[in-house]
């Protein structure tokens, strides 16, 4: 009842506002569900958008929401195409837009609200906080960034994961902390050959680490790069899961090799134990520092604490770099280090103005508690099977479209044979949230907390939106 009250007062709010119109929307200016129908049947473009009776449609071109985003689009500069929906309130696994509709929520923020919405615990401790300190800079010290410095690396160590972390820099993003890793690869490779050789770093296809330049040339994907060109020298690229190609891959050039144990953005593509142990192995005769990306498969997304958890000390990493999930949607990101890389890192080598600053801190030293909980981690596995048992089903119903059902515990993708585009718009406007990743593929990274019953709930959903799309 609170809730609703408060919407009805929002609604309010936004009604009496007296906004411009600098034009009128259509939806393939700013949402991709009409463009993405375009090619389609008539009789399909009707179930998939316009409406009456789904339950979320996308608001009309003469909506409050519509008059919102004329009024503000103008002033933002146009580095996203989004859907019309506009969001204001996250409650659990749930989002509800401006004319107060429910969605279902598949996507955690990209794999960031791992604890869901607005978690009340997270509220609380942010609010607390907010009250007491916020920024002190970097040249004091303060009782968070420490405190969550040393839970990382015990959480680490008792999760399985890198075995040998001792140390953590703490940083704003994830691209932040990806640059970190690269920056202490090139010194470390500085270091060990003072000639000035060791400075190549490797990346492989279908990897994506950040926008920032150096993460950015980490990332070969000429979609990304080609704008920016050129690239930062000294990166080379190879082939995920190719094990053949790894010596002539890595060599005594090589300062660094930055790898995903599970390619998110590239379409949820699973690293094999051979060949990340192999890596390792390549890294250790050569003197390359191991940087594992785990910005979106780890921290209990796999149903462990770091995604490599499973594997065998042999296959550790020097560098474990981390975001997302990290603050559950407050900015914040983190790269853990062993001895061999902070070793050659010396007072000045890097910094950051507003890592580490007590509010952000405190909130994931909050939630790398949640998250490390093993029963939480334990229920992600289960939840996987949830997934995957509707998977099997509609990949039985689909078998033209569904070729593959990739990833691990909450981390999972499902490759289709055409451009999904329209059954996202299907499914959101039924009020569910999925996104894609790769090429073709549904990416499915739904809190960890969600209930069984959620995902039983979305993927109904998906079993529709799929019938309303490809039945025709």
């Amino acid at each position: 009842m609170a809730f609703r009250a408060c919407s009805k007062r929002v609604g309010a709010a936004l009604r009496s506002q007296k906004l411009s119109v600098a034009a009128p929307l259509s939806r393939p200016r700013y949402a991709s569900s009409a463009t993405a129908a375009s090619s389609l049947p008539e009789s399909v473009k009707q179930s998939i958008e316009g409406d009456a009776s789904l339950p979320t449609p996308d608001p009309a071109a003469d909506s409050q929401t519509a008059r919102l985003v004329n009024d503000q689009m103008p002033y933002m500069v146009p580095t996203y195409v989004r859907p019309l929906p506009m969001f204001h309130k996250g409650e659990g696994s749930y989002l509800y837009d401006v004319e107060n509709r429910k969605y279902l929520d598949f996507t955690a923020g990209i794999a960031v609200n791992a604890l869901g919405h607005c978690e009340p615990g997270m509220v609380k401790v942010l609010n607390e906080q907010a009250a007491q300190l916020i920024h002190t800079s970097n040249l004091y010290h303060n009782p968070w960034t420490g405190a969550l410095s040393k839970l990382l690396v015990e959480q680490t160590r008792a999760g399985g994961g890198m075995h040998d972390a001792t140390k953590t820099f703490i940083c704003n993003s994830g691209s932040e902390a990806n640059e970190a890793g690269i920056k202490f690869a090139r010194k470390v490779g500085k270091v060990l050959d003072p000639t000035g050789d060791k400075v190549e770093v490797v990346s492989f296809h279908s990897s994506f680490h950040g926008r920032t330049m150096g993460a950015l040339s980490a990332t070969p994907n000429p979609k990304y790069q080609k704008p920016f060109a050129p690239m930062l020298p000294g990166f080379k690229y190879g082939t995920y899961n190719d094990i053949d190609a790894i010596p002539s891959l890595v060599t005594e050039k090589t300062c660094g090799v930055i790898i995903e144990p599970i390619q998110g953005e590239g379409g949820v593509n699973v690293a094999t134990t051979e060949f990340l142990i192999a890596l390792r192995k390549r890294c250790t005769e050569v003197g390359a520092v191991l940087i594992f990306d785990e910005i979106q498969c780890g921290l209990g997304r796999t149903g462990q604490f770091w995604a490599h958890a499973a594997l065998p000390k042999e296959a550790h990493p020097d560098i474990i770099s981390t975001a997302k999930a990290l603050g559950n949607g407050f900015p914040i990101g983190a790269s853990i280090v062993n001895d061999f890389v902070v070793n050659n890192i010396k007072p000045g080598d890097h910094g950051t103005t507003f890592g580490g600053n007590p509010l952000a801190s405190r909130v994931a030293h909050y939630i790398i508690n949640r998250l490390a909980d093993k029963e939480l981690q334990q229920s992600v596995l289960k939840k996987e099977q949830v997934f995957r048992k509707h998977f099997e089903k509609l990949q039985n119903t689909f078998p033209d479209i569904i070729t593959e059902v990739r990833g691990k515990g909450l981390i999972l993708g499902l490759q289709l044979s055409q451009d999904p585009t329209p059954l996202i718009s299907a499914a959101r406007e039924r009020g569910l949230l999925i996104i894609t990743c790769g090429t073709n593929t549904l990416r499915f990274v739904p809190p960890l907390t969600i209930t069984e019953e959620e995902i039983e709930s979305g993927m109904r959903i998906v079993e529709e939106s799929m019938n309303a799309v490809y039945r025709q």
